[in-house]
């Protein structure tokens, strides 16, 4: 059947677009780690923690964001994190001191990178979208692969032929003039704003008036009992330390300590990106199709092997290769630890083990920018910080050997 033109084709369009640009600006962090570096007297460990105070504020900002988006609506939400965002990220260019970045960016970006993620653009899928709502989500997830195809090499490619102030005030007046109008302006709430049903019409009933009751007497407590919550949640944590932590964070400074060409290394992280889009869509139809606790422990061990190049990505065609391994296992793990979490929590409140999932993953991405800056602070090389997430990716393969495997029959989503 032919697809006909909907208003929610348009809906999904700009919150793509707000992903890219916001979560593009907050990965390309790793770009501006050198320049903020010289610029300020400031050794890596230092410039690390401004990574590692913003993922905490982010992760802590999650569950208060969706009160937020609950109670005005995700376009003013969207809105307001754009708007914030560009900002705050522009006044970074007119700072003279350590304090006022960690101030501009660890907070006040943060906070608008938090309002701009997933929580808001899951609300608007799942408004306008009753039919097709899987793919449209993964459309929207891949918001971030393509916010750092092309907003952190664009950066890198700024930096190198401007400086990072001019760079700075670019993704600022890109937050401001283009994308914060566009989701301000274009960006609906619900089908009926507009006068119209969601793409395949209105549900049936409402079935959330039984729920909570159904999980009013679930705690946390509950979960710390189980042994799944804690083997899907330190690995998913490790997740963070490895992907948005330490690659996002370090891998422009590593490359370049390795003496990699700026064009290089721009090329290296559009290829990660371009592959870690390909990763996610494929690990959603294949998280379908086969076990996922034997998807996780292949994907952990990949992604360990895969650190190994690493170690010889002074020569630009390995770094190359890595961009490529290590994009397919970024964020394909998010799919298949998200449906064990349907499937062992099924009978509880799956967002409220969700949005525990989600502030370990940003745990571990803080620990991830800071721990290996503070390493190669120390040690002058990020050896250390590479073996050491080897070894607990490792071990994350095998904390997930030990989940129990669960038969496709039994699978309810």
């Amino acid at each position: 059947m032919m697809l006909r033109f909907h208003y929610a084709w348009v809906i999904l369009f700009v919150t793509f677009l707000s992903l890219l640009a916001v979560q593009g600006v907050r990965l390309s962090f790793g770009a501006f780690v050198e320049p903020w570096e010289r610029e300020f007297s400031m050794d890596r460990g230092t410039v690390s923690l401004i990574s590692t105070l913003s993922f905490i504020v982010y992760g802590l900002s999650q569950p208060f964001i969706g009160r937020l988006v609950d109670k005005f609506g995700p376009r003013i939400i969207l809105s307001v994190s754009t708007f914030l965002v560009a900002v705050s990220i522009l006044l970074t260019a007119f700072v003279h001191h350590p304090w006022q970045l960690f101030i501009l960016y660890a907070i006040f970006v943060s906070l608008g990178v938090g309002g701009a993620s997933n929580v808001a653009a899951t609300v608007v899928v799942t408004n306008w979208f009753n039919e097709r709502r899987g793919f449209a989500l993964g459309i929207v997830e891949a918001g971030f692969g393509a916010g750092q195809m092309l907003l952190v090499p664009g950066s890198l490619l700024l930096i190198q032929w401007l400086n990072w102030k001019a760079t700075v005030i670019i993704l600022g007046c890109f937050l401001m003039i283009v994308v914060f109008p566009i989701v301000l302006l274009i960006l609906r709430n619900h089908p009926n704003e507009k006068g119209m049903l969601p793409i395949g019409g209105m549900d049936q009933e409402e079935s959330t008036t039984e729920q909570p009751s159904k999980f009013n007497d679930f705690s946390i407590w509950d979960a710390f009992r189980k042994k799944q919550f804690w083997f899907l949640i330190l690995p998913f944590s490790v997740c963070g330390f490895t992907t948005t932590g330490l690659m996002d964070t370090h891998l422009i400074p590593y490359a370049q300590l390795c003496g990699v060409p700026t064009t290089a290394t721009s090329a290296a992280v559009t290829i990660l990106a371009a592959f870690n889009i390909v990763g996610i869509l494929f690990s959603g139809v294949l998280a379908d199709r086969w076990s996922s606790r034997k998807m996780l422990i292949c994907l952990y061990v990949i992604r360990a092997l895969s650190l190994f190049i690493l170690f010889y990505s002074y020569n630009p065609l390995l770094l190359i290769i890595f961009a490529i391994v290590f994009g397919l296992v970024d964020f394909s793990t998010v799919a298949p630890t998200q449906l064990l979490v349907t499937q062992y929590f099924k009978q509880h409140s799956v967002g409220f083990i969700i949005g525990w999932l989600s502030f370990s993953h940003q745990i571990g991405s803080a620990l991830g920018a800071y721990v290996p800056g503070l390493l190669y602070s120390y040690h002058g090389n990020y050896n250390v910080a590479f073996y050491f997430s080897i070894i607990i990716l490792v071990i994350s393969a095998i904390l997930t050997f030990f989940l129990p495997e669960f038969s496709k029959e039994k699978v309810t989503i």
